[in-house]
C-alpha cells in the first residue's frame, strides 16, 4: 500500500487552532504512508492538482485529504482521485475542522487530535475496497405533495420543462394559504387576483394531474422510481358530476359547520365549497355536521342537486401512481391562540387570529369585506394588533421568528385604515423586523402615512370591560404601563410546523428539526435538497418564509426535479449493505428494521431462507448491519474490519 496524506489549512479555519505542518510531519511516521504534506487550499484547482500530480510521481494507491467534513468536498475529492485513475472509494477525509478545530481553542490539543484524526483514516483506507456503481432507468414523472403557492410553482415549472406532474393536495382546494389572504404586501395587489391565474394553469396543464381532497398513504422506492399509493378522501359528491353551481350550499339546513377554510371566523354549511375561485370548484359534504350522516335523515341537497352528484356512500380510494422524484410543499401551520389563557383566546369572541381578520378583510370572506366585531357584528374602531403572539418564546418552544408576521400586521393595519377610515390601530411589537425589498419603508407607511401607533412592548393581559377589551401591556420606549380599550384585538400567532409534517417525514425517510420543520441537505449550498435522494423541499415546510420566498424556492426544487432527469440513466451508490448468505440464518431481523423497506426475504435453491438487499432501495444506513446478530450483513465500504481498523490504531498509539 502507498497512502497519499493531504493536510489542508483551510486558511485559518483549520491552521488557526492547529499545527498543520506537524500533523503531515507525523502523518509520514504511519505505516503505508510515502508521502504527506500540507496545502492552503487543498479544494482549489491547485489543491486538486497537487494531488494528482502526487498520485503519479510516488505512485500513490490510495489517499486521504484531512480537511473539512465530508459533507462539503468528499465528492470533489473523489473525482480528483478518478481523473489520476484510482477508484474513488480508495479515498478517505478525515474532519478535522468541524471536528477539532472549530471546537476546540488549544492549538496542542487540536493537533493531537488531528493526528488521531488522520491516523485512523490511513489504517482505514488501507482496507478500502474498490467498489462500482450500476446503472438503473428512471421514471421520468414527478410528485408534488401540496397546492399552495410553492407546489403550484414546482409544478407548473416542471410541465412546462416537459415532465408529467402528480400534484396531490389534501385540502379540497388548491391555493394554500395565500388563497386566504386578502392582499399581499408590500405592494398591496388582490391575492387572489395573482394567484388565481396560476391555479387555473395548474388546473388546464396537460401535464399536470391533480389529486384534491387526497394524501400520501405510502411511499415505497428509491430516487428514480417510487411508487406512491395515494389516498383520495370521500367528499361525497361525484366531482365528473358536480358543476359547482353551489345550489346545495344554499338549501343546506345545518348552518353551524367549522369553516376550515375561514379557520373558523365563522359558521358554514355542512355542504361547502371552500371559495368562489376553488379549483377544483366542486363541493364536499362535512360528515360530522351533516344531518344525513349525524341523525340518518336529510337529503336536502341529493333532492336539490341538478346533476345527481351527492353520492352518501361514497368510499376513500386509493390511487397508485409511480414517480421518479418527489418536490414536498406542504406548507405551514398556526399555534393554537388557546395556549394563551392570558389574551383570553377561545374565551372572549372579539380577540381573533391574523388569518381570521384577514378573511374579514377578504371580499369573498365570511362577511363580504367587511370589518365588524365577532361579539356584536358592530364596526370596531379601535384595533389592537399584537405582534409574536408564541414566537421567539423559548417557554412555549418556539424561539424562532416566524418571519412574516411583522409585515401582514403592517398590512393588516393599512387596510383597516381603508376600510374604516376613522379607526385607529395599535401594534405591540418585540422588534419590527422587515428585511425584504420594500419592506421596511412599508412598515414606515403604516405608521407615518396611516396613523398606526407602535408600541414596542409585551402585553400581559386581556380582559373585558363592558363592549370593549382592555389590552395592558409595557411600552418599554418610554418605561411605562400602557392600558388601551380596543373594541377588536388580532394575535399574530406563531408559524408551526404544518399538523401531520412528523408523520409525513417518515413516509419520505427525511429529516425534521426539533420544531417539526424539514431540514435541508445544507443551508446554503443545497437548500431545497434532502439527504433522500430524489425528495426536494420547497416553501414553508422547510421554515417560515413568505411569498416570493416560496415561489423562488418552488422554482428551485423543480431545477433541481429537471436537472435529475436530464439523464435517462441514474448510477446506484454501490456503498449498501451486503448479504453473506452462508452465514445468515434467516432470522429476518433486519427486514423489521430496515427503514426504507430494502431488505427481503429470499429462498435458496436448497430452500435456506435468507435475506436479501435490493441494491437500487438500499440508502446504506447501516441499521440492518447493526441489527444483525450474526454479522451476516455488512456494509459496503463501512464493514467490521474497516471500522475496527480506525478503533485498534487509536488504541494502539
Amino acid at each position: 500500500m502507498r497512502v497519499g496524506v493531504f493536510i489542508c489549512h483551510c486558511g485559518s479555519n483549520i491552521a488557526g487552532t492547529i499545527d498543520v505542518a506537524k500533523v503531515a510531519e507525523e502523518a509520514r511516521k504511519m505505516p503505508g504512508v510515502a508521502y504527506a504534506t500540507d496545502y492552503m487550499y487543498t479544494c482549489s484547482e491547485p489543491g486538486q492538482k497537487e494531488i494528482t500530480d502526487a498520485i503519479e510521481q510516488h505512485k500513490l494507491d490510495r489517499v486521504v485529504v484531512a480537511a473539512c467534513s465530508p459533507r462539503m468536498h468528499e465528492n470533489t475529492f473523489r473525482r480528483t482521485i478518478m481523473k489520476a485513475g484510482l477508484n474513488r472509494y480508495f479515498f478517505e477525509q478525515a474532519n478535522i475542522r468541524e471536528h477539532v478545530s472549530w471546537i476546540g481553542l488549544d492549538k496542542e490539543l487540536n493537533t493531537q487530535k488531528a493526528i488521531d484524526e488522520v491516523r485512523m483514516s490511513v489504517a482505514k483506507v488501507q482496507k478500502n475496497k474498490p467498489l462500482f456503481s450500476s446503472s438503473f432507468k428512471i421514471n421520468k414523472r414527478v410528485l408534488v405533495i401540496g397546492g399552495g403557492v410553492a407546489g403550484m410553482q414546482a409544478a407548473l415549472d416542471c410541465a412546462d420543462g416537459g415532465l408529467e406532474v402528480i400534484l396531490v393536495e389534501k385540502s379540497p382546494s388548491i391555493g394554500g394559504m395565500m388563497a386566504r389572504l386578502d392582499k399581499t404586501f408590500p405592494t398591496v395587489d388582490c391575492s387572489i387576483c395573482i394567484l388565481g391565474p396560476k391555479m387555473v394553469d395548474v388546473a388546464q396543464h396537460d401535464l399536470i394531474k391533480l389529486h384534491a381532497y387526497s394524501e400520501i398513504a405510502e411511499i415505497k422506492g428509491y430516487v428514480g422510481n417510487y411508487q406512491i399509493k395515494i389516498k383520495k378522501k370521500p367528499s361525497y359528491v361525484d366531482w365528473t358530476k358536480c358543476t359547482g353551481c353551489g345550489l346545495c350550499m344554499e338549501k343546506c339546513p345545518t348552518k353551524n359547520a367549522y369553516d376550515h377554510f375561514n379557520f373558523g371566523a365563522a359558521p358554514t354549511r355542512a355542504i361547502n365549497i371552500p371559495f368562489p375561485q376553488a379549483i377544483p370548484k366542486k363541493a364536499t359534504i362535512d360528515p360530522n355536521y351533516c344531518r344525513q350522516f349525524t341523525k340518518g335523515k336529510c337529503g336536502v341537497c341529493a333532492k336539490v342537486c341538478p346533476t345527481g352528484a351527492i353520492n352518501y356512500e361514497q368510499q376513500e380510494e386509493i390511487i397508485t401512481e409511480d414517480v421518479g422524484a418527489i418536490i414536498t410543499a406542504t406548507g405551514y401551520g398556526l399555534m393554537d391562540i388557546e395556549n394563551f389563557k392570558e389574551y383570553g383566546a377561545g374565551r372572549y369572541p372579539d380577540v381573533i387570529t391574523g388569518i381570521q381578520y384577514e378573511r374579514f378583510l377578504n371580499a369573498s370572506g365570511p362577511t363580504s369585506g367587511h370589518i365588524i366585531r365577532p361579539s356584536d357584528h358592530e364596526e370596531p374602531k379601535t384595533v389592537v394588533f399584537i405582534a409574536c403572539v408564541g414566537s421567539r418564546d423559548k417557554s412555549l418552544g418556539v424561539p424562532y421568528c416566524s418571519n412574516f408576521c411583522c409585515m401582514y400586521i403592517a398590512k393588516q393595519a393599512i387596510l383597516t385604515k381603508d376600510h374604516i377610515p376613522d379607526s385607529q390601530s395599535y401594534v405591540f411589537y418585540m422588534d419590527v423586523r422587515s428585511p425584504g425589498k420594500g419592506y421596511d419603508e412599508f412598515t414606515r407607511r403604516a405608521q407615518e402615512e396611516y396613523g398606526a401607533k407602535y408600541i414596542r412592548g409585551r402585553v400581559s393581559r386581556i380582559y373585558p370591560k363592558g363592549k370593549k377589551m382592555v389590552v395592558r401591556g409595557a411600552d418599554t420606549m418610554l418605561g411605562t404601563q400602557v392600558e388601551i380599550e380596543a373594541d377588536l384585538v388580532v394575535l399574530g400567532n406563531a408559524v408551526v410546523a404544518a399538523p401531520g409534517a412528523a408523520q409525513m417525514a417518515e413516509k419520505l425517510h427525511i429529516s425534521y428539526d426539533t420544531f417539526g420543520f424539514y431540514v435541508e441537505s445544507h443551508p446554503k449550498l443545497r437548500p431545497v435538497e434532502t439527504n433522500t435522494s430524489g425528495v426536494y423541499l420547497a416553501g414553508a415546510c422547510q421554515g417560515p418564509k413568505d411569498i416570493p420566498a416560496s415561489v423562488g424556492q418552488g422554482s428551485a426544487a423543480a431545477a433541481k426535479v429537471l436537472a435529475l432527469f436530464s439523464k435517462d440513466m441514474l448510477e446506484s451508490d454501490p456503498a449498501i449493505a451486503n448479504v453473506n448468505i452462508n452465514t445468515c440464518v434467516g432470522c429476518l431481523k433486519c427486514v423489521k428494521t430496515c427503514p426504507f423497506q430494502a431488505i427481503v426475504e429470499d429462498t435458496l435453491r436448497n430452500g435456506k431462507k435468507v435475506a436479501k438487499v435490493i441494491e437500487t432501495v438500499c440508502a446504506g444506513c447501516g441499521v440492518c448491519t447493526s441489527t444483525c446478530p450474526c454479522g451476516a450483513i455488512q456494509l459496503n465500504h463501512f464493514t467490521d474490519n474497516q471500522l475496527l481498523a480506525e478503533v485498534n490504531v487509536l488504541c494502539q498509539k
